[in-house]
C-alpha cells in the first residue's frame, strides 16, 4: 500500500532518467539541510583540503544552492519532454561539475577521495545520460 501510493508520485514520462533526477532531486533536499541542519563535519568531508575554509556562512551558502538546484532537477524529473526545462535541468550538472572540478583542480579545496566521488560521479554520469538521451525526450 505504501509503496503504490508512493508511485503515484513518481514522474510519468517513460525511462529511467525522469526518475533519477528526481532521486538526485530528494539527495540533494537531504544535502541541503544537513549544510543548514548538521553542523560543518559534512561539508568540510567535501572540502577536505582545506577544512578552515568552511564556515557556517559557506556551508549555508553551498546549502542554498544545492536546494535550487534539487527544484530544477525535481522540476527536471516531472518535465523532461520540455526543452527549456530540459536545458535547466542539464545546465545544474554543468555548474556541479565544473564548482568541484575547480575546487579539486584549481582552488586545492578537495581532494579525489569519497568527498569529491559522489558529485563527480552523479554530475558526470548524469550529464552523459542527459546528452545521450536529448533526442528520446525532445522528439
Amino acid at each position: 500500500m505504501v509503496l503504490s501510493t508512493l508511485a503515484e508520485y513518481l514522474p510519468k514520462t517513460e525511462g529511467y532518467l525522469p526518475k533519477w533526477l528526481l532521486f538526485i532531486s530528494v539527495v540533494s533536499i537531504f544535502n541541503s539541510g544537513q549544510s543548514y541542519f548538521g553542523g560543518l563535519k559534512l561539508t568540510r568531508r567535501v572540502y577536505e583540503s582545506k577544512p578552515a575554509e568552511v564556515t557556517g556562512l559557506s556551508a549555508r551558502t553551498f546549502g542554498t544552492w544545492t536546494f535550487i538546484t534539487s527544484v530544477v532537477r525535481a522540476f527536471g524529473a516531472y518535465y523532461t519532454t520540455v526543452e527549456p526545462v530540459y536545458n535547466l535541468t542539464y545546465a545544474t550538472f554543468i555548474v556541479a561539475f565544473v564548482h568541484f572540478a575547480s575546487e579539486w583542480l584549481v582552488y586545492g579545496t578537495t581532494k579525489f577521495g569519497k568527498g569529491l566521488l559522489g558529485p563527480l560521479i552523479v554530475s558526470t554520469s548524469s550529464l552523459i545520460w542527459m546528452t545521450q538521451q536529448r533526442e528520446f525526450y525532445l522528439k
